[in-house]
């Protein structure tokens, strides 16, 4: 394992047009539990599945069970940054990394310092009025006792991409000429089997792919380096 942490090292060292693409791995420890992993919240009892309760159709129908779902799971504002959202801010910071592809809608990437971060799933930070388009922060929203509503009636939503709903075209296109212009990307903790974000690794054309998630993945094969390791333990040691 040490042998392959100090070839990402050297990956690094010798790469100028660095994008890193990341899944709920990264914030994972920071506290906010993930989706699909044995103890994730897909995998936990509620009143309806989890699917259901993040989709646009259940956030419609019934827009007071979904909050009481999203206030009680979808709080990030009690998270801190990582190790992995600090060294990535670093990273960024001495000109070496040009883009950061997300699909967590947790923030913890700008809370680090990052500023040039594509966000596919959208974001808990913003959240907007349905009727009138007006801004308000994730504190109102998450401190709100019922659905939180706008001075002008309207309900509020959150900006983040639920199920039945599509990615943000300029998010997306964004994310796709990073990662196509990048002659380094690393990608971490995810598995690469939510679409349409997966599949943004096929744009991906520069000389070294770099894998790091505690299981395996379908694209392995594809990849310069696999680093079967949590993101934590690589990145302390970069």
């Amino acid at each position: 394992m040490e042998d392959k942490i100090l070839e990402l090292k050297k990956l690094i060292d010798e790469s100028n047009n660095i994008v890193f693409f990341g899944g709920a791995g990264v914030s994972t420890e920071s506290g906010i539990p993930d989706f699909r992993s044995k103890d994730g919240l897909y995998n936990q009892k509620y009143k309806y599945p989890p699917e259901e309760i993040l989709s646009h159709t259940f956030f419609i129908n019934y827009t007071d069970e979904f909050y009481k779902f999203y206030r009680e799971k979808m709080n990030s504002l009690k998270y801190e940054p990582n190790i992995t959202h600090i060294k990535l801010a670093q990273l960024e910071n001495i000109g070496k990394l040009k883009a950061i592809v997300t699909q967590n809608i947790d923030g913890l990437h700008q809370k680090a310092g990052s500023k040039i971060v594509y966000e596919l799933h959208g974001s808990v930070l913003r959240n907007y009025c349905m009727k009138c388009k007006r801004f308000y922060d994730a504190e109102y929203v998450f401190n709100s006792s019922d659905i939180p509503r706008c001075e002008c009636g309207g309900i509020i939503k959150p900006d983040v991409v639920l199920y039945e709903e599509e990615l943000d075209t300029e998010i997306l296109e964004n994310s796709i000429i990073a990662i196509r212009n990048a002659d380094l990307l690393i990608v971490g903790g995810t598995s690469l089997t939510v679409y349409p974000a997966s599949g943004l690794i096929n744009y991906f054309k520069g000389k070294n792919l770099v894998l790091i998630n505690k299981d395996s993945t379908l694209y392995d094969s594809k990849a310069s380096l696999v680093i079967n390791e949590s993101l934590g333990k690589v990145f302390s040691e970069i």
